[in-house]
């Protein structure tokens, strides 16, 4: 397992021709946190690596959800006994998402900043990334606790949770295997804030705030699931498709029209169903050509494809020589590597 190579020679020779593109049109991350990234990469010592910066925040999620698995290693603790887990516990929870998050942000700006910016770094940061989604998910549901017959989020609702991130990260990719551009999703920067929120409001106010009804009979949890699904549906996935689309991707109409309907009708809409009527996914609607989305860990082979080398699209077999600007928009030409 040691010897086998990760990346093959013929990537790495690609990796002479790439070059890093990004969107952002996030307005939180543009207006509040970019500001405040910028502020605090000043004092970072020039000496310090990038892929230091990366890692270091890796392990802060990794500490973090350990320190949460010893006080509460079967998602229990919050339901049944609400004073088990220590405030600070919350509280060093929200520290440890903040500087993981914000470790994240800067690792990149400070690459360019110390000119040591490479195809390797990106492949280490969205490797490390892909497992964080899953980890970030995990530890969340400490916070939520398991259902108990009263109060609680169920383990099919957890299934929920992680797919959905699980999908759009991976989509995400998708997208910049096929575009050569990385648009940055809008639900990264709006889950971190909420995920820092729901930890300080756990420790200053109690875990009783998430086992009490908020409108309508439905809990917190059951808003966040419904707002997951929401943005999954009607902004990411279709923004996926769209930007694949018109970036000269391999996607025709034809594909969209398929893709739109395996997801929204299928697959997210039959979750959204069953979720809001308390069922489990009745094993003849499999048969009858649902798509149920299995939670796979995305892992570092999660983005292992979008730094293909040059000249390779995304079907195997099939080569195109991207050209600078071609079937790009006006505004985006230029950014592509």
């Amino acid at each position: 397992m040691w010897r086998w190579r990760y990346v093959s020679g013929r990537q790495l020779h690609g990796f002479r021709h790439y070059k890093y593109s990004a969107v952002d049109t996030n307005p939180l991350s543009v207006y509040i946190m970019q500001p405040i990234w910028n502020k605090i990469i000043k004092i970072v010592p020039l000496w310090i690596a990038p892929n230091l910066l990366t890692f270091s925040g890796f392990v802060m999620i990794l500490f973090n959800y350990f320190l949460l698995s010893f006080y509460d290693w079967d998602y229990t603790a919050s339901g049944t006994s609400p004073g088990l887990v220590p405030t600070w516990v919350w509280l060093f929870s929200a520290f440890t998402t903040f500087c993981a998050y914000a470790l994240d942000s800067i690792d990149g700006k400070h690459a360019r900043r110390t000119q040591s910016s490479t195809p390797l770094g990106e492949l280490f940061d969205h490797g490390l990334d892909s497992w964080a989604t899953s980890i970030f998910v995990l530890s969340f549901f400490s916070v939520c606790s398991r259902d108990n017959g009263k109060t609680g989020v169920s383990v099919y609702t957890m299934y929920i949770y992680l797919s959905i991130v699980l999908f759009n990260f991976m989509c995400s990719h998708w997208e910049k295997y096929n575009t050569g551009v990385l648009f940055l999703p809008w639900g990264y920067d709006i889950s971190q804030v909420v995920l820092i929120a729901a930890y300080l409001l756990t420790g200053t106010v109690g875990v009783e705030i998430w086992q009490e009804p908020l409108l309508f009979g439905y809990y917190i949890t059951d808003a966040l699931v419904i707002l997951l699904i929401g943005f999954s549906l009607f902004l990411s996935f279709p923004q996926t498709l769209y930007n694949i689309y018109s970036l000269g991707g391999f996607i025709s109409k034809q594909h969209i029209s398929k893709a739109t309907q395996a997801v929204f009708m299928d697959g997210w809409g039959c979750f959204l169903k069953c979720y809001l009527q308390g069922d489990r996914l009745p094993d003849e609607q499999h048969a009858a050509g649902a798509v149920p989305l299995v939670p796979v860990p995305a892992g570092a082979a999660g983005v292992r494809g979008h730094l293909r080398p040059a000249g390779l699209h995304g079907r195997s077999g099939s080569r195109r020589v991207h050209r600078p600007g071609h079937g790009c928009p006006r505004a985006l030409r230029g950014l592509r590597g």
